[in-house]
């Protein structure tokens, strides 16, 4: 047990010291989905504000017995980080022992999030995207972005990357990444320009509740696999209907909160359903498939537990 008088914390630089590689964190979330079936692991339906003046303030639960470990994210974003010249959004993982509740560490929730929302888009594309896909789409060049291509660079063949985005210092930096993996990088003048021929779509427009919807399932190449990060916020959402498969993170989770991510009758199931094999994420190389998410506990309880028993090692 931790001495509650030297709680680590780890940070950013040490997280990423740690040799985390995607298949690792593929294989913790899909551990822990099983767990979750077998009702040895447990997770709450994440908590929402959103104060009128723009912030986002979103908290997620999520427990196990083998190891006793209990994890709590809390998130905020906030519009006016930026002039700051902070990142706009910011948070912790707290890890308690989910026996006795005292606590054992503290983790950057940024980096965090920023590598279970590829791992959990990982899981999906696993189910649900064709193996031989080359080309990969960003919509948002961020942290996200940033993210994504580490992880789908580790799955698939990826030869080049498009990308259309609003900070010039976020697309100059995508395509200098990609550069070092060797990839090729096309800056597009919209939406539509990056994903109408790409394999691998992701979006990750940071939220705002002025945005308007300016992408449209039917631009997509069939057989191509989509990674919707960003609640969907950036689609027109009846053009969902154009998916041939559509999942999402938690059918639990989503039944308790407002503004879904897609109309119910479009959504086939969850990230647990493709897991357990509960249906087919695709069933042929031309279909048009999704993973459309708001974030899943499993998948921050997953990172934070992996990553900690990695630092316990060292």
């Amino acid at each position: 047990m931790t001495n509650s008088q030297n709680i680590p914390y780890l940070s950013k630089d040490t997280l990423e010291g740690l040799g985390i590689s995607t298949n690792d964190v593929v294989e913790s979330i899909t551990k822990l989905i099983h767990g979750d079936a077998k009702g040895t692991v447990w997770s709450a339906p994440k908590a929402v504000i959103l104060p009128p003046d723009g912030r986002y303030m979103m908290a997620t639960l999520a427990a196990m017995d083998s190891p006793s470990l209990l994890a709590v994210k809390t998130v905020v974003l906030s519009p006016r980080n930026p002039g700051r010249g902070l990142p706009q959004i910011n948070g912790l993982v707290t890890l308690l022992d989910s026996e006795t509740g005292l606590p054992v560490a503290i983790l950057d929730g940024n980096w965090i999030t920023a590598v279970r929302t590829a791992g959990l888009s990982a899981v999906a594309a696993k189910h649900m995207a064709n193996k031989n896909s080359t080309v990969c789409a960003f919509v948002g060049c961020g942290v996200q972005a940033r993210s994504h291509l580490t992880a789908f660079s580790e799955m698939f063949p990826l030869q080049r990357i498009k990308l259309f985005g609003r900070g010039q210092s976020n697309i100059d930096e995508l395509c200098r990444f990609a550069d070092e993996l060797g990839l090729s990088s096309e800056v597009c003048n919209s939406g539509k320009d990056a994903v109408e021929d790409a394999d691998l779509v992701v979006t990750s427009v940071t939220y705002s509740a002025q945005l308007a919807p300016f992408l449209d399932v039917n631009w997509l190449k069939l057989g191509s696999f989509s990674a919707i990060t960003d609640l969907g916020a950036p689609w027109n959402k009846e053009s969902f209907s154009a998916f041939d498969h559509i999942a999402i993170d938690s059918l639990e989770q989503e039944a308790v909160l407002p503004n879904k991510l897609a109309a119910p009758e479009f959504v086939e199931g969850d990230l647990s359903g493709l897991v357990l094999g509960k249906f087919a994420g695709r069933n042929e190389n031309d279909e048009r498939t999704a993973f459309i998410f708001r974030g899943h506990a499993l998948g921050d309880l997953a990172l934070a537990v992996l990553a900690f028993k990695r630092f316990e090692a060292l």
